[in-house]
């Protein structure tokens, strides 16, 4: 019990003992459950955690894994729903996973925890109720690894986290039409697997982009110009992204269902590379 502290709710102090403990040669596991709530925390996160390794050349690192929980459609408001994973994209010096499945959760999270550097580890608030099968044994899924959750031949959907249900779930529906649908889940933000999802692209010749940060400035745009400057001659279609409109998070369900991504936006978008 020594090893775990139930700490009062500061995120600035409990990421700034955290990594205070990190550089000292402790391995720190800290947990916000709310990532609303990070940004009290980013000069910890962003001006110390994410430097200490480069401002030291190599001599000090900070192992430290934040574990977080983003995302609505759990009826939150503006306050406890929503997505910053492309906060921390931006960012050089961290690593940011974002597993969709309770088998990639704990592979993933056996990895960051054995990371020298600092690891964002991005669950989704509404997945936790979700069940799959994960092996008692141990196992590891690396960094920059992704996932063809579904293979296809018709358009490839590049989905994270809640995401990856959503578009599985449109892939089948189209599946019965006769629209075949591969969904890549990139697993890792940073690293990122560019090359299975560039082949993927390259198969399919039709992106789509899906996550359920604000479309504007979020991580879809950043997949977008890699696909652009990497893949665009095999490109037969403009690429799509599907993210939740520029406006905060509503209480009542029927707005909040209206500013965040659905399987009919996700499905109209796919139609829209193949008309």
């Amino acid at each position: 019990t020594r090893r775990v502290q139930d700490t009062p709710i500061n995120e600035n102090g409990e990421i700034g003992l955290a990594v205070g403990a990190a550089i000292t040669g402790c391995k720190v596991i800290v947990e916000i459950p709310f990532m609303d709530f990070i940004p009290m925390a980013m000069d910890a996160i962003v001006n110390q955690a994410a430097k200490f390794n480069y401002t030291f050349a190599g001599q000090k690192s900070v192992p430290i894994v934040i574990r977080t929980a983003m995302g609505g459609y759990i009826s939150a408001a503006e306050q406890h729903s929503q997505c910053f994973e492309n906060w921390f994209v931006h960012v050089p010096g961290l690593k940011v996973i974002i597993p969709s499945t309770g088998y990639d959760a704990k592979g993933l999270l056996k990895t960051a925890i054995l990371d020298p550097d600092p690891v964002i580890f991005i669950e989704h608030k509404f997945m936790y109720p979700m069940k799959s099968d994960v092996p008692e044994e141990e196992y590891f899924i690396p960094f920059g690894s992704a996932d063809i959750k579904k293979e296809g031949t018709d358009v490839t959907v590049i989905a994270t986290s809640y995401m990856v249900h959503l578009s599985l779930n449109v892939a089948a529906k189209l599946e019965k039409e006769g629209i075949s649908v591969e969904v890549v889940d990139p697993r890792s933000l940073v690293p990122l697997d560019e090359e299975k999802i560039l082949e993927s692209v390259k198969k399919t010749n039709r992106a789509v982009i899906v996550h359920e940060a604000h479309e504007r400035g979020g991580w879809g745009g950043e997949m977008a110009a890699i696909i652009a400057d990497k893949a665009f001659s095999y490109l037969d279609a403009p690429i799509k992204r599907v993210g939740a409109k520029n406006a905060p998070i509503p209480f009542p369900k029927e707005l909040e269902e209206f500013i965040l991504p659905s399987e009919a936006s996700i499905e109209a978008a796919i139609r829209a590379t193949l008309a």
